[in-house]
């Protein structure tokens, strides 16, 4: 045993339970009780204190043994001393502004390049030749701390300092205070030195529009124990805290505003530069509100510095005009000027720029102020009320608590405002019906709440309240205002003094539970759940609505935490998320994921996989349902994390069975077939279904070009199919003896159910993908013994052309899968002639034959510019002209009928004489006759309306068969000319029948 391991055992057996104050951070360093010591409510020594003796200790130097001072060894104790320093900061968020109260500028200079250190930064780089864009976001975070810092102190060093009192005077302080003083000096030189490049590293930061990290005691510890792993995951996932971009930026802004302030003493011209930040720094706050994490400003300090900006340079009428709503609404607040106040929002009623946090602000300021005694806001603070509440019904919002109050007395006044704020904030040329109805209502609402009926008729005879509303409408208002209005008149006590009631503790947390329901801002959420677990703690808040909805999958991991707060946050965090996802409001659910992501990766790396997969499944439906429409390709980062979660291999994280589907979807609708088909591991196609479907239909899709020997995928991918459609079959015994066949349709013998199949199906997009899986169902369909007329599909010859079993195959769901299947295909694109073409088939082979000229019309409209051009011969082939003539037989459309076998290869005479002897023709016979080309038909019709004495059509005939065009002397070219002019007209003639 080595005399240090010795000593150390030592030293265990022999320490107490309780450690002495003399060597405590030793008990922490040997017991790694870090992290329960800082959870105590009041920990003793505080963090700070920590943060000092870990470094001190840590910086000791050591004495050789010829008793000279040698620098700090760095060892493994020196080496775990600094890295729990590094941890008590993050325990504490790395907040400059506790860091900077509690900690002198060598230590905290020392903290922070331990900081840059352990977050790989090149030692002896400059900042400010590093491009922080590029940089993982653990390293820019902590570049943008330490030039943060840096400015910061510079600043800070400017200030006057009251000097401390001094005590009786002891040698060995003095000169430790005297070796600070040289030590800080010495720091704020190079800091001064090194101010212009710090200033440029946070003029770049404030370019960058990506959310960055910071390190957490989890992150350390991985550090700590596998550097090389965990350096790639907080480089390019999601480990750490997140800060922000509008964070970030917002507190570079006050950092960078109050250094160039400071510069301004000796050039004045930088205070633009500083009233640009400060302003700036006003406008993030207001847009990321109060209740931010990461972003602490002094908003009284703020303001004064904006205030002392507007001093030192005051904005021209040019510039004033420039100003962003924010700082209007702010330069008129501060110089009293309301009335301004008020038409900035009814201006922004229409653009919906300012944002409702920051109306709400404004108007809580103006409150205080009233009831600091100044009785002349009252009316400002109605019309500002009244301002913001249009918005908020414009916008689908309840109408708000403060609104009902001031409203409880309304007068003339107050109806005219209310009536202009109403007519302003909607432009009723432009606005959608969602705008009108929103108004319409509000305006009915404020009617039924009035009590006398010559307030109600101002608003009734209004111009806005005549437009939005029917007359019908008006009327009944009106008529049930006079037939309430004696019951109203009689009551001795006033409706008013129900709000003299004081408010219950039940009623103030049903409308805090209100509150919690409508809304969707994942810090107003939280603050509202810790305003009611403060009330009771006896309460369930995630079930107070049954909209509130999670997987079955995940409620079991969500509803184990013990915490009651973090439990419900968590659980109505992702509910709401995966609500906004469903009504397609992809900004709102990132947010709300997002902020259950932060919450979650503190305490459980089960929930936060959850989450990632949650979002990587929302980053999809948001690519899907808005650049991907267009078809713009989906960013390579999107690809690779739907990569990453199908070779996901952790067998405890609860999965959602819609995430591997739309992945599959994904990568096929992206033609991301040598993925699939190449670079899948084995593992997957054993474990998941999709992926195995998903590799045959891409392994089908690639080989489709080559000979038929060679598509052995399409043989695999028709086995899985037919099995999926098979069904399991029991025999039973009757009462009579006899065995009779029980199939049993809701069981399976593939890899997955039907439904599963179609609901997979359904999420696929890509024309070549649809129209196989289509192909496929529809040989499946036709493979029937009992078929009748079968059904065309592209690529059908591909499949296998029969089953050895055929009993096991449920035939009659193959049907329906392939009406189903018709039905998304044509929605996806309605114009696909191949796809209308089966739609065609399929009400042919069921008897409809008005539907299957429709659509077999329609195929040949959409691949000829509505027959302006001829019809592929591939589209309108032999069979389907076949199918058409039936049709137009079986509805007795006679003379269609004779037309239509002009158009097949060989003209088919024997049926267009038999159907030009019918005489109980439903079509307009003899109009027809200029759609026919061929001479011998109508010479034939010339003779059949001579034998019946039809003079008057034997005329028409005639004449037909005399035009030029249809001499058989003409050149081919002539001829072919003049049957395609006719098949136009006729087949333009028909769609305009059938469309």
């Amino acid at each position: 045993m080595s005399a240090e391991a010795a000593d150390r055992e030592a030293a265990t057996s022999s320490r107490p339970c309780t450690p002495p104050q003399t060597c405590w951070f030793e008990f922490l360093l040997e017991e790694s009780l870090l992290e329960k010591h800082l959870r105590k409510p009041c920990p003793d020594p505080a963090p700070v204190q920590l943060i000092v003796q870990f470094l001190e200790q840590a910086s000791k130097p050591s004495v050789n043994e010829q008793n000279q001072v040698q620098p700090p060894p760095d060892n493994k104790r020196n080496r775990i001393l600094k890295l729990l320093a590094l941890k008590v900061a993050a325990h504490l968020k790395w907040d400059l502004d506790i860091l900077e109260k509690s900690l002198s500028v060598p230590v905290l200079n020392m903290l922070l390049n331990e900081l840059l250190c352990i977050s790989k930064v090149p030692p002896g780089t400059k900042h400010v030749d590093m491009d922080l864009a590029t940089l993982p976001p653990t390293t820019a975070m902590a570049i943008l701390l330490y030039n943060r810092w840096a400015i910061r102190t510079i600043v800070q060093s400017s200030f006057p300092v009251k000097q401390a009192k001094p005590g009786p005077p002891q040698l060995s302080v003095m000169n430790q205070m005297q070796q600070e003083k040289e030590l800080t000096e010495n720091i704020l030189k190079v800091l001064k030195e090194q101010a212009a490049d710090s200033i440029l590293v946070l003029e770049a930061a404030l370019k960058l529009n990506k959310d960055l990290y910071v390190h957490t005691m989890r992150t350390l510890d991985l550090l700590a124990v596998e550097p090389g792993m965990v350096n790639g995951e907080t480089e390019s996932s999601t480990a750490g805290l997140k800060i922000k971009t509008e964070e970030m930026q917002c507190q570079v802004c006050y950092d960078l505003g109050a250094a160039y302030f400071q510069q301004g003493s000796t050039n004045s011209a930088v205070y633009e530069n500083a009233r640009e930040k400060f302003f700036r720094t006003k406008e993030l706050i207001a847009e990321i509100g109060s209740l931010s994490l990461h972003c602490t400003i002094d908003e009284k300090r703020l303001a004064g510095y904006c205030q002392a900006c507007d001093v030192l340079v005051p904005s021209s009428d040019s510039t004033s005009q420039q100003l962003t709503p924010y700082s209007q609404v702010h330069i008129c607040l501060r110089s009293g000027n309301y009335q301004e106040v008020i038409q900035i929002f009814i201006e922004d009623n229409l653009t919906f720029s300012l944002p409702v946090q920051f109306r709400q602000s404004v108007l809580r300021e103006l409150f205080q102020k009233a009831q600091q005694g100044n009785e002349a806001l009252d009316e400002i603070c109605f019309k500002v009320c009244a301002c913001n509440t249009v918005r908020d019904i414009l916008e689908g919002r309840t109408i708000s608590v403060q609104f009902n109050q001031l409203f409880l007395r309304p007068n003339r006044e107050k109806i005219d405002f209310l009536l202009e704020v109403c007519s302003r904030s909607i432009n009723l040329e432009k606005a959608s019906d969602c705008l009108k109805g929103n108004m319409a209502a509000f305006l009915k609402n404020v009617c039924l709440g009035l009590e006398d009926l010559q307030y109600v008729f101002m608003i009734s005879s209004h111009e806005l309240f005549i437009t939005l509303l029917k007359d019908e409408e008006r009327k009944l208002l009106v008529d049930q205002m006079r037939k309430r209005s004696p019951r109203v008149n009689l009551c001795i006590k006033p409706v008013t003094s129900f709000y003299d009631i004081p408010a219950s503790a039940s009623v103030n947390i049903g409308q805090l539970e209100h509150q919690l329901i409508l809304s969707v801002d994942p810090w107003r959420i939280r603050q509202i759940l810790i305003e009611l677990h403060g009330m009771t703690s006896e309460r369930q808040f995630w079930t107070v609505s049954n909209k509130w909805e999670i997987p079955s999958v995940y409620s079991g991991v969500i509803l184990g935490i013990k915490d009651s707060l973090t439990r419900d946050l968590v659980y109505i965090l992702m509910a709401k998320g995966l609500h906004c996802s469903t009504v397609k409001d992809f900004s709102h659910a990132k947010q709300l994921f997002a902020a259950c992501l932060e919450l979650v990766t503190e305490f459980s790396p089960k929930l936060r996989q959850v989450m990632l997969n949650e979002m990587l499944l929302l980053d999809i439906h948001t690519h899907e349902a808005g650049t991907g429409q267009s078809g713009e390709r989906p960013p390579s980062d999107l690809i690779s994390r739907v990569r990453g979660y199908l070779e996901m291999r952790l067998p405890d994280i609860p999965l959602r069975q819609v995430v591997a589907e739309e992945c599959v979807a994904f990568m096929l609708n992206w033609r991301e077939n040598e993925y699939l088909t190449l670079q899948v591991p084995a593992f997957l196609l054993q474990s998941n279904p999709y992926v195995k479907l998903g590799q045959l239909l891409a392994a089908t899709c690639k080989e489709l070009p080559g000979p038929k020997e060679s598509r052995r995928t399409a043989k695999d991918l028709w086995e899985v199919v037919v099995q999926i459609c098979s069904v399991s079959s029991q025999h039973k015994r009757g009462n009579d003896g006899r065995v009779s066949l029980i199939k049993q349709r809701e069981s399976t013998l593939g890899i997955m159910y039907r439904s599963e199949l179609l609901s997979f199906i359904k999420k696929l997009r890509e024309p070549l993908v649809l129209t196989i899986i289509l192909s496929l169902f529809v040989k499946l369909h036709n493979v029937r013994e009992d078929i009748v007329n079968d059904i065309t599909a592209e690529h059908i010859s591909i499949w296998p052309s029969s089953i050895p079993n055929l009993q096991s195959v449920d035939f009659e769901a193959v049907a329906i899968t392939v009406k189903e299947l018709v039905r998304y295909t044509l929605s996806i694109n309605p114009n696909n002639h191949s796809w209308l073409i089966i739609q065609a088939d399929i009400y042919f082979a069921t008897n409809q034959y008005s539907a299957a000229l429709h659509y077999y019309l329609q195929a040949g409209a959409v691949c000829s510019d509505f027959f302006n051009k001829a019809v592929p011969p591939d589209v309108y082939t032999d069979q389907v002209i076949k199918r058409m003539i039936k049709c137009c037989s079986l509805l007795n459309c006679h003379t269609q009928v004779a037309i239509l076998c002009q158009f097949l290869r060989e003209i088919d005479y024997k049926t267009a004489f038999k159907s030009l002897q019918e005489q109980n023709s439903h079509d307009a016979m003899d109009s027809y006759y200029d759609y026919i080309w061929d001479v011998t038909i109508l010479e034939y019709l010339t003779y059949l309306h001579h034998k019946r004495g039809e003079t008057d059509k034997r005329q028409i005939a005639i004449k037909a068969i005399g035009q030029t065009e249809l001499n058989a002397s003409n050149p081919e070219e002539v001829l072919q000319l003049a049957a395609q002019r006719r098949k136009k007209k006729f087949l333009q003639a028909m769609a305009k029948l059938y469309f």
